[in-house]
């Protein structure tokens, strides 16, 4: 397998599931990941979409769902707060990345998958059922391509009633490959051939790549937006809805507002009735998060989702006697403590002692997790003990358990390292961003943790452009800390072995760490196979192939100590029970809006 291939990285669409590791530097100060930063300019003037995208001048149910379960009345709003304002509507342009994009878009968009709330999984939503190797929809040929076949469901319409059809995944294909269109292309680039039907679509790659999964998440409708200018058409308006709503409304700093989807074509499981159940939706932009809390409490908005500060979720707990419902779950940023194995970690700390296992293992058995969550997240989450279980917990072999908190097991480690290394002391300098408010509480943790156990340790953090700009890029720290935002599934847990891979950034690889790189202190055995079982998860995409060799690759970064898991992020959503109905929280890029037609007032 070529190294190109190898090396290609997949960056997060919120709306077309195609999710990366990237480093994620959000947290509860004024560092933000790329895919979750506020817009820092106004959104574009655009011109005018084409009539025929006008949302539907209606609030009233359609007369066939009347029969709804008196549990789930039709009719009323739902207010849905957040703390940003989208600088566009459209998922295919820059800016249309943004978490809020995404959020805001559960409501009209639709494609091949979502990611369910309850089970984290991926389903259907378009199609009839997701394509794989056991069901016939995905197809490894003798030449080594990958055919993948979606059948969609025949009562999948746009909101103008016009079926939703193959050509509809054509166009959106041939619109993300415009070379003028700046959005990602990974994994579409690799399509060799396509074979659009009226309720069907093919498609065939280069090769397998379970990331076949994650392509069409959300679908462009040919008869509206073709001849338009995508670019600058589509940033104020949105085209006919695939979703349970259609766009009404922008009134800009202040909100968004969609409207019924009376063409929605899904119905509700339980009851068989026309979905959705909500007049409208109102989306508020409301910048401060204590405004957002005060707001909520005044019940002047219904549904949040705000930052997971501690002290954030201790209030909205405080409001469940009054009728708040809160969920706080662990989420799909995952914190981790990592070691530098290329050449400049010398010169952040030129003992630097990252090439001896022994030393590395002293570490992991340094590091008390329970504390680190207690102190930081108020023990709401559980510390993690692999990368794994932020992806898919079903195989999850809790590789890194083996390292429990042990200040005699440190030192014993400590001194079989300091007698193959010949030295007589030990030294670690951490680096991490210095306006994160948990990682600076990490490092002041990290102080007597060493001290206890006899290691010279020194804080050395650093502003967050410059941590995650040249240092992270080019190996220029000791023993580091960030986190990785993930996502749920096969195709995400995938990814995590990118970030370990034999090319490191220059080179076009993910892997900051250089662990195994042909400019790291460590090149053994373990590095070797590890590069084996990434070359053969890049080329499968049978399930009984890819589970026991992520759960050997991550043994084997868990028995070499290249990082030390800490936790995941929480995820914390709220809504007022005694309103709202149907609200069910989802950890993961979906966000808390991904079941938005099952949504219903309570209150009628």
């Amino acid at each position: 397998m070529n190294r190109l291939w190898r090396s290609r990285k997949v960056l997060w669409l919120a709306v077309l599931l195609a999710f990366a590791m990237i480093a994620a530097a959000c947290g509860d100060s004024d560092d933000s990941a790329e895919t979750t930063a506020a817009p820092t300019t106004a959104a574009t003037e655009t011109t005018a979409a084409p009539e025929t995208t006008a949302a539907p001048e209606t609030t009233a149910a359609p007369e066939t769902t009347t029969t709804a379960d008196p549990g789930k009345q039709y009719g009323g709003e739902a207010v849905v707060a957040d703390d940003q304002e989208p600088p566009t509507l459209n998922w295919a342009v820059p800016g249309g990345d943004n978490a809020i994009v995404s959020l805001i878009g559960q409501s009209y968009w639709a494609g091949v998958q979502e990611i369910d709330g309850f089970t984290l999984d991926l389903i259907p939503e378009l199609v009839t059922e997701l394509p794989t190797v056991a069901n016939g929809g995905a197809v490894v040929n003798e030449d080594g391509t990958l055919t993948v076949n979606y059948q969609i469901k025949d009562e999948a319409v746009w909101s103008d009633g016009t079926p939703i059809s193959g050509d509809d995944f054509q166009f959106t294909y041939e619109t993300i490959m415009d070379p003028d269109l700046a959005t990602t292309k990974t994994t579409y680039e690799d399509i060799v051939s396509t074979e659009p039907g009226p309720k069907t679509f093919s498609y065939t790659l280069a090769q397998p790549t379970a990331l076949y999964e994650l392509l069409f998440g959300s679908l462009i409708p040919k008869h509206a937006v073709e001849g338009s200018d995508f670019a600058t058409d589509w940033n104020e308006t949105m085209w006919p809805s695939a979703g349970p709503f259609v766009f009404d409304t922008w009134q800009k700093g202040e909100f968004i507002k969609v409207v019924r989807n009376d063409n929605y074509w899904k119905t509700d499981a339980e009851t068989g009735d026309q979905l959705p159940y909500l007049d409208s939706v109102v989306f508020r932009f409301i910048p401060e998060t204590e405004s957002i809390i005060n707001a909520f409490k005044a019940r002047e908005v219904d549904v949040i989702q705000p930052p997971p500060a501690t002290e954030t979720i201790e209030a909205l707990q405080a409001l469940e006697a009054e009728g708040a419902v809160v969920e706080v779950l662990s989420g799909p940023v995952w914190e981790h403590l990592n070691f530098q194995f290329g050449p400049r970690r010398l010169e952040r700390n030129e003992l630097s002692s990252n090439e001896n296992l022994n030393y590395r293992k002293g570490v992991a058995h340094t590091i008390n997790k329970d504390l680190i969550v207690d102190e930081i997240l108020a023990g709401q989450v559980e510390p993690l003990d692999g990368f794994l279980n932020t992806t898919q917990p079903s195989i999850a072999t809790d590789a890194w358990a083996q390292y429990d908190y042990n200040v005699e097991g440190a030192i014993e480690y400590f001194e079989a390292a300091k007698a193959e290394l010949g030295v007589d002391e030990l030294y670690t300098v951490f680096s991490t961003t210095s306006n994160n408010d948990a990682r600076v509480k990490l490092s002041e943790l990290f102080v007597n943790m060493f001290g206890d156990v006899g290691v010279n340790y020194e804080n050395q953090l650093e502003d967050s452009q410059l941590f995650f700009g040249e240092t992270l890029e080019t190996g220029l720290w000791d023993l580091g800390e960030w986190a990785w935002l993930g996502s749920p599934g096969t195709p995400g847990s995938l990814q995590n072995y990118d970030l370990f891979d034999d090319l490191n950034p220059d080179e076009g690889g993910q892997n900051y760490y250089r662990w195994g790189t042909s400019d790291s202190v460590v090149i053994d055995e373990s590095s070797v196979r590890f590069a084996e079982i990434r070359d053969a998860l890049n080329a499968s995409v049978d399930p009984d192939v890819l589970t026991p060799l992520m759960q050997e690759g991550e043994q084997i970064i868990a028995d070499q100590v290249v990082i030390i898991p800490l936790y995941a992020r929480l995820v914390t959503a709220a809504v007022w029970g005694d309103e709202i109905g149907g609200h069910k929280h989802n950890p993961t890029q979906a966000a808390h809006t991904w079941n938005i037609e099952d949504w219903y007032r309570v209150d009628l």
